[in-house]
């Protein structure tokens, strides 16, 4: 591949990974959306990479981000964009200009739900000239049907679809170099330590 995603020139935005939101994507189990969550959260963190965390509406249903965020990425958590409702957070004045404020072009994005509350600022930050990753796996909807709309959705507007491991492999480029064993470590410890040991 000719021009992956690298650390170097990628940010990491997670979007909406509340504790009363997740609870609406039901087309991907709990647990895999918080390991995937979790695995790339500590990418971004433990490699450098700019990450961008926000919210909505935090005293309605949707509730504060995980507790896996906080302790992950306790800086980032204090400094979390807390939108009051806006659904599409590229819309959101003080998201996006933390996410310019990063200088990087090319974003990894994950959320919940993927057919609200990632499917738009995906598409909008295309539109703006970005390169963007969804990761699919680290959010999901409310069914299967919704999850598959909104990939198309974005699919046909240019933007590309991946999943936690993709992503972290594309990262990491060589597990041999010392980037590569560190993301490799994480996503042995938060993805694949359960299905090897399991």
């Amino acid at each position: 591949m000719k021009n992956p995603f690298t650390t170097q020139d990628s940010a990491m935005l997670l979007i909406d990974h509340q504790r009363g939101t997740i609870k609406l994507a039901q087309n991907i189990p709990y647990d895999v959306i918080v390991q995937n969550t979790r695995a790339l959260a500590r990418t971004a963190v433990e490699t450098g990479m700019p990450l961008v965390l926000t919210s909505s509406e935090e005293d309605h249903f949707q509730g504060t981000l995980l507790d896996d965020l906080q302790q992950i990425a306790p800086e980032h958590y204090e400094k979390r964009i807390k939108r009051p409702g806006v659904v599409d957070c590229w819309l959101y004045e003080p998201f996006k200009q933390a996410v310019l404020a990063t200088g990087r072009k090319r974003l990894i994005m994950a959320g919940l739900t993927n057919d609200v509350c990632i499917v738009y600022p995906a598409i909008s930050a295309v539109e703006e000239g970005f390169g963007v990753q969804v990761v699919v796996d680290a959010g999901g909807s409310p069914t299967q049907l919704a999850d598959e709309t909104c990939l198309r959705r974005m699919e046909k507007h240019g933007v590309e679809l991946t999943s936690t491991n993709q992503v972290m492999a594309e990262l990491a480029t060589d597990w041999a170099s010392d980037e590569g064993a560190k993301i490799q470590g994480i996503m042995y410890e938060e993805v694949l330590k359960s299905l090897v040991e399991g």
